[in-house]
């Protein structure tokens, strides 16, 4: 490979629609642009799918589903580890790409890419283990049979702040499962997917098993598929509300869904927590993805014995951070997506101070190109702030404080919410007792990273159902037959 510069990543990935195993340009010849969030640049033009073009991809699926899910399954096994190996031999290639196209810094896209190729590996040695069972019936007058079959055609829509790992998240475990798929990335960040979807085939994944389609308007060209009796199961991974839409479309037609929604993380800092491994916890789960991740920490709750001290230290933490492209070195902070989203974090900080909150560093956005938000701490952050009920998305640490253990938890269950919470205490009583009460499908317990390869990811309320990531994903994408046997 020859020296790794902006352009030639760009340039080498793929720009048109991949169906039925081949790169086509959009019908009519749209394009929609894609945007470096760090200068405001047009960086490529990929193809903007049609509904005719998204119906052809579910064609495809459909029409390779059934050779696909008799497949081998050490033969998917083996598709699936060879494209673990080349994406991470193109790590640093790849890390570019999604830095230039989602806006964080190079170190944080080789992470991901690091994860996203995890994920790839795991059911690799997942696809071999798929499990039934036999026995005896209760009854002692037969037997029981199960089996564990593919689902059927998936939609798989992704989102722009995880651009590879959400997308091997869900792809990796449909091919280890035998099923065949569409999948819409997100408009912003369309490069990394297409840049997967090329390896997976360059691993021998068969023509038609997956489909990708770009295109500017995922509802009008994703809805005709979520409508189609072709369509087995849809997997969605973004906002509540456009999962509730999702959610009501799938629903006229029975249609089985995942969902990986909003979230609003509290992070509970109890008197006797660790002060350094919390603020060392904090910083992780806030400024990870320049808190652009729905398991962000969105909440600070912190005992009133501490409060000062916590919030005083986070502050010089995060108000020391550098601010910058992420292509540069030394950067710690890239920019948030695109305008919209840089004046809905700029919105929520003011409506905070507004009604009182304390500033404690940063609070406005950055003047100049691209998306920049300045890294924030508020202090004091009363009840009715829109913050602490809205999810941020973005580089600002609201902190409040509590008085007792009861107090902590009513607050952190107080939103309709519910994907992670994070808890920083040296009792272990208080931790079981704390980590049972909490309303979340996931907790931090004295660190602020819950996203493991191996371990379900998911939330409860309206932060979602359905899990992705160990055995518990690739569950999505089989459905179980029950044999009953007179012998």
């Amino acid at each position: 490979m020859g020296k790794l510069t902006e352009a030639s990543v760009v340039e080498k990935v793929p720009k048109e629609l991949l169906i039925g195993g081949s790169w086509r340009p959009a019908t009519g010849g749209g394009t929609l642009d894609v945007v470096d969030p760090s200068t405001g640049a047009v960086i490529a033009a990929v193809a903007d799918a049609t509904p005719a073009d998204a119906l052809d991809a579910l064609a495809a699926a459909d029409e390779t589903f059934e050779e696909w899910k008799g497949s081998a399954p050490r033969d998917r096994a083996d598709i699936l580890h060879a494209a673990y190996e080349l994406v991470t031999e193109r790590t640093d290639a790849l890390a570019l790409l999604m830095t230039l196209e989602m806006g964080k810094t190079l170190a944080e896209s080789a992470a991901e890419i690091t994860y996203a190729a995890n994920f790839l590996r795991f059911y690799a040695e997942e696809a071999v283990r798929i499990d039934g069972r036999f026995t005896r019936n209760e009854a002692g007058s037969g037997r029981v049979l199960t089996l564990r079959q593919p689902v059927g055609p998936c939609l798989l829509i992704t989102p722009w702040n995880f651009p590879m790992a959400m997308g091997a998240r869900k792809i990796a475990p449909a091919v280890a499962a035998g099923c065949t798929m569409v999948v819409k990335p997100a408009q912003q960040t369309p490069l990394s997917m297409l840049a997967l979807a090329e390896i997976l085939g360059e691993a021998g994944l068969p023509d038609g098993v997956l489909n990708v389609v770009t295109a500017a308007s995922s509802g009008e060209v994703m809805r005709p598929l979520v409508e189609d009796p072709r369509a087995r199961k849809l997997s969605f991974t973004g906002s509540t509300g456009v999962g509730r839409t999702l959610i009501e479309q799938a629903a006229k037609r029975v249609l089985r869904v995942s969902m990986e929604l909003g979230g609003n993380a509290p992070f509970l800092v109890f008197e006797d927590a660790d002060l350094d491994a919390a603020v060392a916890g904090a910083m992780i789960a806030k400024m990870r993805n320049i808190g652009e991740a729905c398991t962000s920490a969105n909440r600070f709750l912190v005992h009133e014995s501490v409060a000062a001290e916590f919030t005083d230290r986070l502050a010089a933490k995060i108000g020391a951070l550098r601010i910058g492209r992420g292509t540069e070195e030394d950067v710690d902070v890239g920019p948030l997506i695109n305008a919209d989203q840089r004046e809905k974090v700029d919105e929520l900080v003011r409506d905070a101070v507004e009604r009182g909150a304390t500033l404690l560093t940063g609070g406005k956005p950055v003047a100049g190109a691209g998306y920049f938000y300045e890294p924030t701490v508020l202090g004091d952050v009363p009840a009715g702030a829109r913050l602490l009920k809205e999810e941020i998305f973005g580089p600002v640490a609201p902190v409040t404080s509590f008085a007792s253990e009861a107090e902590a938890v009513a607050a952190a269950n107080d939103s309709e919410y519910g994907l992670v919470a994070y808890v920083f205490t040296a009792d272990l009583s208080r931790a079981f007792r704390v980590c049972e009460a909490l309303q979340t499908g996931m907790i931090g317990l004295n660190q602020g990273l819950v996203s493991n390869v191996g371990a379900p990811f998911g939330g409860v309320k309206a932060s979602g159902f359905g899990r992705e990531g160990g055995p518990e994903g690739l569950h999505e994408y089989l459905e179980t037959k029950y044999i009953a046997l007179n012998v």
